[in-house]
């Protein structure tokens, strides 16, 4: 006598990501980026994020600069450090529904350098998504260093249906590598939002005619040429700059141009 076959049907169970389960409630998430520096990357970041959560919206923003985290001061949290539970990371409050997270948080002065390889660089972004106890969040902001390299890539790969940002100016040379940071987002299908224009122009303080420090409209086109949805320029403002040194962002300058433009591109990203 033969024994028929059995077939037991065992049920599959799905192990979550943990990078995933932190994040998991983040309704938007957005990379920002840029294909070279000092475009204005955090600079807008921290304003998107902070404007958002003045909008009624709950924000996570994660610094995921490495190795020249820039955010914290600029929201006015330089010194501030991370609380260890036995949990996870907490992130830091800005304002009520902001809360924030940065390589800065974990490092004994703002003085000490980064000296980190890829895949150091790659496990902490990994752990600073899974291990900081971030709160349900309407929108992650997520400001990456310039370039396509390892914490682009990382974030890219990590982050469930990520979008992309990209930060330019208006000068060809910024051009170029923006136009690399676009094709970035097309390759890891990310969900591109759009180019965001920064320093597009300048109020002169005393006459009140532009001056085109860097030239007008130049991420406009390209956002054009490549298909891509444009949000906005941002005039170059000294006080902009006074903002940033003192931790107090832009968005908080009321009737400034600077405000207004930020204020314009918010709400093209909301409905996004």
């Amino acid at each position: 006598m033969t024994t028929p076959d059995v077939k037991i049907n065992t049920p599959t169970v799905k192990v979550e990501d943990p990078v995933n389960v932190n994040i998991k409630n983040a309704k938007k998430r957005i990379a920002v980026m840029s294909g070279k520096g000092g475009v204005g990357k955090t600079t807008i970041s921290v304003n998107l994020a902070l404007g958002l959560a003045k909008k009624g919206k709950r924000v996570g923003l994660l610094d995921a600069d490495l190795t020249g985290p820039n955010v914290a001061k600029m929201l006015g949290l330089e010194g501030q450090r991370a609380m260890m539970t036995e949990k996870g990371i907490l992130p830091v409050e800005h304002i009520p529904g902001l809360q924030v997270f940065s390589m800065s948080f974990l490092m004994e002065s703002s003085d000490s350098p980064v000296i980190w390889r890829g895949p150091l660089k790659m496990g902490a972004i990994k752990q600073f998504m899974s291990d900081v106890l971030w709160d349900e969040m309407d929108y992650l902001i997520v400001d990456l260093p310039p370039g396509t390299g390892d914490e682009a890539l990382s974030v890219a790969q990590l982050l469930t249906e990520p979008s992309a940002i990209v930060v330019t100016t208006p000068q060809e040379v910024a051009l170029l590598d923006s136009r690399k940071s676009i094709n970035f987002a097309r390759a890891l299908k990310m969900d591109l939002l759009g180019v965001v224009e920064n320093m597009s122009g300048m109020e002169c303080p005393h006459c009140g005619e532009s001056i085109d420090l860097f030239g007008v409209g130049g991420g406009e086109k390209a956002a054009k040429e490549m298909d891509v949805n444009f949000l906005g320029r941002v005039p170059i403002d000294p006080e902009m700059v006074i903002n940033g040194d003192s931790g107090s962002p832009a968005i908080d300058n009321d009737g400034s141009n600077s405000q207004k433009a930020l204020n314009s591109i918010l709400d093209k990203v909301i409905v996004l």
